[in-house]
């Protein structure tokens, strides 16, 4: 195996000062930032700037990163030309219909983002559209709201063996060899049972919603302020509330639900088709013009005014997107991959394996923000690993593919936990201050289950 160049624990520095600089500012987009920064002025030391400006043109130039700007503004546009027709409206007037209280609301979050289950951009910024006034009538935190959304995001789509998570691993399956009868498919639904943690984390979230399991820390706290007070929305976002109710009460006429659930549908039938959300976005809005024009709903101008609008909304969240890529071009250059799973390899033990690579891996995704990017860099040193010490390889690639969702679920500088934010309008900085205490319970249930499955094979 060819050696990888790495800086030792200095490679820890950038994503250490990230977390600490968004500890301070309760902001997030500056610190990645200065991680970025920070990361060249470590590789390069004078001359990090022209290193840093190079990794931002081969960001700013990348196809994925161009694509994740297209689909994620575009569904800006999307929502607020849902919001502007009446038509969210609509679906939260049905919704709140059949929600009568505070744990139906949420169990109705978390059944729709099961349901959505393509891709977790589109359940992030689809679910919390729909569902937020419902909430916010039972008296639901945005930051619950944003918990609950999350955990319906790639938990989910690592569960289902024909989502865009799916794909992805099982692509990584058959780079690696492991296969069922020549399928990598095939290998991945065997691997299905043994991502404890995508199960953990779905399945206890309607023991929160039903208070069987109590809230604790700083979530606790927020659901107390929103029951006692009516507000919802943590300090960082209040005015966020004042410009939801604006734009309900500026609303004329009836709203339809019909013109939210067109749109939406066709979305996920044409992403699930053609496996190209972009293309379902861009004829998402293409059938909200044949359904809003013609009703009046609004004019020509203003249709394509609130599809700039609702992009200009997305500004910030794409900021953060491609500011934590600028981030994962540090961490890949300073080798901080490789350095953490070297440093641990020598003292894994056969009944160790499993559960020590969901721990390590799952930091290495939290840390990086790059969670596909650490399974595909880890499949290739795990699996033959897990093959020389004789330990069941379904268990050991259950346990890298949970490790990419719980990094998925908890980093919050990430995309997944921005897409959420901006869905539940609080900033990511509420999200790791309420969410992170909560998601140790299934992060804990996933770590027993890979100990006994670890030793019992």
């Amino acid at each position: 195996m060819e050696e990888v160049v790495h800086y030792g624990i200095i490679s820890l520095l950038p994503v250490v000062s990230v977390i600490i600089l968004a500890v301070i500012t309760k902001r997030t987009f500056e610190p990645l930032l200065f991680g970025s920064f920070f990361g060249f002025l470590l590789l390069k030391g004078k001359g990090f700037f022209p290193a840093w400006m190079d990794a931002v043109y081969e960001v700013l130039m990348d196809g994925t990163t161009v694509w994740i700007i297209l689909v994620c503004g575009l569904f800006g546009s999307l929502i607020m030309l849902l919001e502007k027709s009446g038509g969210a409206f609509g679906f939260s007037d049905m919704a709140k219909k059949l929600t009568k209280k505070r744990g139906a609301s949420l169990i109705t979050t978390w059944i729709l983002g099961i349901v959505i289950f393509v891709d977790d951009y589109l359940n992030a910024l689809a679910v919390g559209s729909a569902m937020r006034k419902v909430t916010d009538s039972h008296r639901v935190p945005r930051e619950l709201l944003a918990y609950v959304i999350n955990s319906t995001g790639a938990a989910v789509c690592v569960l289902i063996p024909f989502s865009t998570w799916a794909a992805f691993m099982a692509g990584q399956l058959e780079a690696n060899g492991v296969t069922v009868n020549g399928s990598a498919t095939a290998a991945f639904i065997r691997i299905i049972p043994y991502i404890f943690y995508g199960w953990a984390a779905v399945l206890v979230v309607p023991f929160f919603a039903c208070k069987i399991l109590p809230l604790f820390g700083p979530m606790r706290k927020a659901v107390k302020r929103a029951e006692t007070t009516g507000e919802v929305f943590p300090d960082s976002t209040k005015n966020k509330k004042e410009e939801y109710d604006s734009l309900e009460t500026s609303f004329k006429g009836k709203p339809k639900v019909l013109n939210f659930l067109i749109p939406m549908v066709a979305l996920a039938v044409i992403t699930v088709i053609t496996q190209d959300m972009l293309l379902g976005v861009i004829i998402s809005i293409v059938i909200c013009a044949v359904l809003f024009l013609p009703q009046k709903l609004m004019s020509f101008n203003e249709f394509f005014d609130n599809i700039l609008g609702g992009f200009k909304d997305m500004l910030l969240v794409l900021w953060i997107i491609v500011a934590a890529f600028f981030l994962q071009k540090a961490n890949e250059g300073l080798g901080l991959t490789p350095f953490v799973i070297e440093a641990v390899e020598p003292i894994l033990s056969a009944n160790l394996l499993p559960v020590a690579s969901f721990i390590i891996i799952g930091f290495l995704a939290f840390a990086t923000g790059s969670f596909w990017g650490v399974a595909a860099i880890a499949f290739p040193i795990i699996i033959p690993l897990a093959g020389a010490m004789d330990v069941n390889i379904y268990l050991v690639c259950g346990a890298i593919v949970s490790a990419a969702a719980l990094g998925s679920h908890t980093c919050f500088y990430g995309d997944a936990v921005t897409l959420s934010c901006a869905s539940s309008q609080i900033q990511n900085s509420d999200y790791a201050k309420t969410s992170l205490p909560i998601i140790a319970v299934p992060f804990a249930i996933a770590i027993i289950l890979y100990l006994v499955f670890g030793f019992i094979g």
